[in-house]
Formats: C-alpha cells, sequence, structure tokens
C-alpha cells in the first residue's frame, strides 16, 4: 500500500520518517522550499536520544498532477499541515485521492472534517488524533521534545472500524509508534481541542509557561476557569469529558514550575502566525450557537486576532 505524507513538519515528518524505517512505501507532498532543504539535508530526526536520517522520496503539488494526472494511486493520505493550509492543501491533493483512498487529518480542531468531506466525500474521511511533541529548528530538522508518539483514527461515522480505517491501521501499525483504532474518533478530537485550546489560550494571554502562570496568586484559578469553559463547550456539543480526563487535564495545566507551554504559544513567542480561527475562533463560535458562556476564551480569541492583524499589518 502507498501512504502519502502530506507535509514534512513537526508532525507529517516525525510519522512519515518512522514509517519508512518500517519499510513501507511513502512519499511526501512538499512545497519547492522544503523540497529543497530535505534533499540538501535529508529528513533529520533529533532530540530525545534520537539522531536519524533518511533520504525522503518528495514531490510538489506540480509534480504530482503532472505524474498522476486525475486517476488517484494511494491508498492513504496522511494530512498533517496547518489548519490555514488546509484549503490548498485539499486542491494538492486532489490528483492522489481515487475511489477507495483514504483521507486521515491531523489538524488541531475539528472544522477540517466538514471541509475536506464537502470536497472528497464523507466515506474518504477519517477522523485522527496525533499526540507527540516535536518542533522544526532554524536548519529544518525536526526535533523531538519528548518520547513517545501516539496516533488515534476512526470512522468519523463512529461505530466499528471501516474497511478505510482497516487499511489504514494495517499500513500504520508496527512503525514505531502507537497506532489505534477508535469507535467513537470524534469525542478524541474534541477532548484533544479542549487541551490545545485551554493550553493555547492560557499562555498565550499570559505570554508565558504553565509554570510561569501558576506561580503568580490567581494563575492556578485561572487556567482551571479557562478549562471549565472549553469543558462545557465540548460537553454540549455532546461530547462530555470523563471526570478522569478531565482531572489530568487540569493538573497539567496547573503544575507548578512546569516549562509545557503548547505549539500556539512557541509560535507566538516567535513571531509566527497561529491557527486562532479554527482552533480558538471556531470553538468560541460553537459556543456561542450551544449558549454556552465562555468570557476568557473569548478574550484569548480577541487578543490574537489583534496579534494577528498587527503581523499581518507589519509584514505589509
Amino acid at each position: 500500500m502507498r501512504l502519502l505524507v502530506v507535509g514534512a513538519g513537526a508532525t507529517g515528518g516525525y510519522f512519515g520518517a518512522r514509517l519508512v524505517r518500517a519499510d513501507r512505501d511513502v512519499t511526501f507532498l512538499v512545497r519547492p522550499g522544503r523540497a529543497t532543504v530535505l534533499r540538501e539535508r535529508g529528513l533529520r530526526i533529533t532530540g530525545a536520544g534520537e539522531d536519524d536520517r533518511i533520504d525522503a522520496r518528495l514531490v510538489t503539488a506540480a509534480e504530482l498532477r503532472d505524474s498522476h494526472g486525475s486517476d488517484g494511486s494511494y491508498d492513504l493520505v496522511l494530512m498533517s499541515v496547518k489548519a490555514t493550509a488546509l484549503a490548498q492543501a485539499m486542491e494538492d491533493i486532489a490528483p492522489a485521492v481515487g475511489p477507495s483512498t483514504a483521507i486521515l487529518p491531523v489538524l488541531n480542531g475539528i472544522g477540517h472534517l466538514d471541509a475536506l468531506s464537502a470536497r472528497f466525500g464523507t466515506a474518504a474521511v477519517l477522523g485522527g488524533v496525533a499526540l507527540l511533541a516535536t518542533s522544526v529548528d532554524a536548519r529544518g530538522d525536526i526535533v523531538v521534545l519528548a518520547p513517545g508518539a501516539t496516533l488515534t483514527l476512526g470512522d468519523q461515522r463512529g461505530g466499528a472500524a471501516s474497511p478505510r480505517a482497516g487499511r489504514a491501521l494495517e499500513l500504520l501499525g508496527g512503525a514505531g509508534f502507537d497506532v489505534t483504532v477508535s469507535e467513537n474518533i470524534l469525542a478524541q478530537m474534541w477532548h484533544k481541542w479542549v487541551f490545545i485550546a485551554t493550553a493555547g489560550a492560557i499562555t498565550c494571554l499570559m505570554r508565558g509557561t504553565v509554570g510561569d502562570i501558576v506561580s503568580v496568586p490567581g494563575g492556578t484559578e485561572y487556567a482551571k476557569a479557562v478549562l471549565a469553559e472549553t469543558a462545557a463547550v465540548s460537553s454540549a456539543a455532546g461530547f462530555p469529558l470523563p471526570d478522569e480526563r478531565f482531572a489530568t487535564l487540569q493538573k497539567t495545566l496547573t503544575q507548578p514550575d512546569s516549562s509545557f507551554g503548547p505549539s500556539f504559544y512557541r509560535d507566538v513567542m516567535a513571531g509566527r502566525s497561529t491557527e486562532v480561527e479554527h482552533v480558538f475562533g471556531d470553538l468560541t463560535s460553537r459556543a456561542a450557537a450551544l449558549s454556552v458562556s465562555t468570557p476568557l476564551m473569548d478574550l484569548a480569541t480577541m487578543n490574537l486576532r489583534v496579534y494577528e492583524h498587527r503581523n499581518t499589518h507589519t509584514a505589509v
């Protein structure tokens, strides 16, 4: 079976490299600039005891279009781009999607499922949750910040695994990371959304790590209040967090001396653009539609919207 990994960054690059090492047929769909870096340096994984380099098979969107026409020849498309790049990515992968192709997006939030389903059909699009701690350094290498990575997938319609989910599990399994099929992948995606939105909101609004926030008066209560808001939205949408899961998230987000800062926070501190509309904006919009009050998330959303506006204005 053939796998197309869309993006060779912190997520796609990591999973794709593991799959190459497991002798899977992997091709990376990348932008021309990223292709140049990878052809010069190779795809490198470093940090947390990792030190690996692979010569990845690469293709650009133009090359994919020219070589494959519109017949589609990939069994699985693993999408690991940022939500801001989703529209272009859907255009880019179209030549690779055939009648039996499975598309597995591991983006933040949940709105991308609707966009992909509208373009390629609900049956083709799986739900997915990736949990790993990686980043890309200035040289383009993937840095593992903490060991361990998991990938959960499932039919977004719920229930027993579909044939596409089964094929995806067969292709992805046994490659050096944990992969499982969930019968309720939407709940898994909502629960990750709660964590990403809360962690991003508290650290970006306060411009500090979890440890920085809880070290000051009111910091712990603030983190708990934001988590309560996002969890209430998930519950109103039909995906309540189990008590144990809620307690685990609360502990993580109020841990004294924690150096944790999510990718949202790292992007803001580095002056990069964020997925504010797809993670914060979509969540607060759904909260309003569900009549759930989220004043702290609304404030964090406006804060990042101002940040994005200033970045855009400065760039111009």
